[in-house]
């Protein structure tokens, strides 16, 4: 018999619409997903902590009590980043010990904990935590291929991981990338050196995933990952249905009731009817490419969302081509959150200012500095010496033992804002300072799910023309303003104005780091503008004096607007 994990309500739509589906769209059926007989249900962690309160206005924690008062039979299960928790950087142990801890309460009962770098010193504070609870603890290795990933290298970790008395494992295959014969290697080995359940975690991005299924269980793994077909294949998870009849009548059957199944299906078409917009041809479709490029199912599907926020969807195929080699200069980290957000997001800063690192993220600096554990291989030199200072080594300790207790901090300065009104909600702004603020003082509203006039709005528009003016023609460049905040009419300042500073790119400025006033150095930071879920720098493109700052923190620009001019 072989168990099915349901993702439909986590990972499915995180890969297909970008981490969308509302709360609203999940309570109706969720009485019904319970009476199937799921292993576990997937409902919480990975991206839909961010979405919700970045997207959807709406209270995670929320989300999760409101699953679990109706679905009472089947363990709720969330995806854990480690020590990044459901964020994007490492935190304290208390604020991780605290979180955890909270997440139980609210309903979790399956940890599926892994780590970015496959770093095993990332994974002991929260597993131990989870476990503290009385948690079901499930270790996850993030599965790749590269010049430096080996087979016994997995089986080492998956060894550590029952050392930590974790109740079973996961196969986490972001990227679809596991083949069949590898996995039945894969798989054999470990059904003979460790003890604990294997769960087999894969995506259909690159058309390889049913068949690895097939002989993954075949090879004897315990449980494998379906979602329901309307939010399948593509970027998601193998369909349930298929996977249910298909293994009907054998030694593995589910033991699940297709009927319910089917009326479970008829729901998530109408749910698919009603985000259709959401879902871009991109993710749907299977695509071989991923097994050179690698970009996992949740990160395609974000990376076609913020190129679009970017206004620079035509560089897709660019940037696509961009990242294995911004991995291959970090030294090949499996591409999962963080890592393929950090890896992704320096590819289309590579991209969008057209020269290789002329930013570098503050998570790539971190990375390189060794802030996010200890890379598979090698950072390339170059990369390093722009990074660190000619004195400044990477760290090799784990990265979690510079960072002090934090939570009793971060208790005191939300409480001084007036946002805290449960104990989450210091969770919330800890793991995400920026947004939980006005989140949490209900400044914030749900974008709209959009339909066809919306769709109309976002299509590709032509930015440059030709026009003709008398028989002579001009090139005239278009460049978008909706979404920011204009500039007073009376500062008349324009991109042409002497010692303009534009935005590269679309974003919200977090923080000024200079005033008016001030000498500046070519380089210098002169502030941070948090674009694609992370932190970029803009540095000061010449020596000179900060004469007006245009901008101001918590505003949102786009490429193109003037933040600042020094002269």
């Amino acid at each position: 018999m072989v168990k099915i994990t349901d993702t439909t309500l986590r990972d499915a739509h995180q890969s297909l619409i970008a981490t969308r589906l509302r709360t609203e769209d999940m309570i109706p059926i969720a009485e019904k997903m319970d009476e199937v007989g799921f292993y576990s249900m997937e409902v919480w962690g990975g991206a839909t902590f961010d979405s919700c309160i970045r997207y959807l206005n709406e209270d995670p924690w929320e989300r999760l009590r409101a699953l679990r008062k109706r679905v009472q039979k089947t363990p709720l299960q969330m995806l854990l980043r480690g020590q990044n928790l459901v964020g994007y950087k490492h935190y304290s142990d208390d604020i991780v010990e605290k979180f955890i801890e909270k997440s139980y309460e609210n309903g979790i009962e399956i940890f599926r904990i892994f780590d970015a770098l496959n770093d095993i010193r990332n994974l002991e504070v929260s597993i131990k935590a989870a476990k503290k609870c009385g948690a079901h603890v499930q270790g996850a290795i993030s599965y790749t291929i590269s010049p430096v990933h080996t087979i016994d290298q997995y089986i080492s970790l998956a060894k550590k991981f029952e050392e930590l008395e974790c109740d079973s494992l996961c196969i986490k295959d972001m990227a679809g990338l596991l083949k069949p014969y590898d996995a039945k290697i894969l798989i054999k080995r470990l059904k003979k050196e460790i003890s604990i359940p294997i769960n087999l975690h894969s995506h259909c991005t690159s058309g390889l995933a049913p068949m690895t299924y097939n002989a993954a269980i075949e090879a004897g793994v315990d449980i494998v990952d379906c979602a329901i077909s309307p939010l399948s294949m593509g970027t998601s998870q193998p369909p349930t249905e298929t996977f249910v009849s298909a293994f009907k009548g054998t030694k593995f059957d589910t033991g699940l009731d297709t009927a319910l199944l089917n009326k479970i299906r008829e729901y998530f078409d109408e749910i698919r009817n009603k985000y259709k917009y959401l879902i871009n041809p991109i993710s749907e479709r299977i695509d071989s490419r991923v097994l050179v490029y690698q970009v996992p199912g949740g990160m395609l599907s974000n990376l076609v969302s913020q190129l679009k926020e970017q206004g620079a969807l035509d560089k897709f195929e660019e940037v696509l081509n961009e990242i294995p080699l911004v991995r291959k200069d970090l030294g090949y980290p499996p591409l999962v959150t963080p890592s393929s957000q950090i890896v992704g997001t320096q590819a289309v800063m590579n991209v969008i200012t057209g020269e290789r690192y002329k930013v570098i993220t503050n998570e790539v600096s971190n990375y390189v500095k060794g802030l996010y554990g200890k890379p598979p291989a090698k950072i390339d030199r170059d990369l390093k010496k722009r990074v660190l200072d000619s004195e400044e080594k990477a760290i090799t300790c784990r990265p979690a033992d510079l960072l002090k207790p934090e939570y009793e901090k971060i208790k005191a300065d939300a409480e001084s804002k007036g946002i805290v009104s449960k104990e989450e909600d210091i969770l919330t702004y800890a793991l995400y300072p920026q947004v939980a603020v006005k989140f949490l003082r209900g400044e914030l509203q749900a974008e709209p799910i959009p339909d066809e006039k919306e769709v109309a709005k976002f299509m590709e528009i032509p930015t440059e023309y030709i026009v003709e003016v008398d028989g002579d023609e001009f090139e005239v460049k278009i460049k978008p303003r909706y979404g920011t905040e204009m500039k007073k009419k009376e500062d008349k300042i324009t991109a042409d104005t002497e010692g303009a500073l534009t935005s590269p790119f679309r974003g919200m400025i977090t923080q000024i780091k200079v005033k008016e006033g001030d000498e500046v150095k070519e380089g210098d930071t002169l502030m941070i503008l948090e674009a694609m879920k992370m932190e970029n720098p803009v540095g000061a493109p010449a020596d000179g004096k900060v004469k007006k700052i245009v901008v101001h923190e918590g505003q949102s620009v786009n490429v193109g607007d003037i933040l600042m001019i020094i002269i």
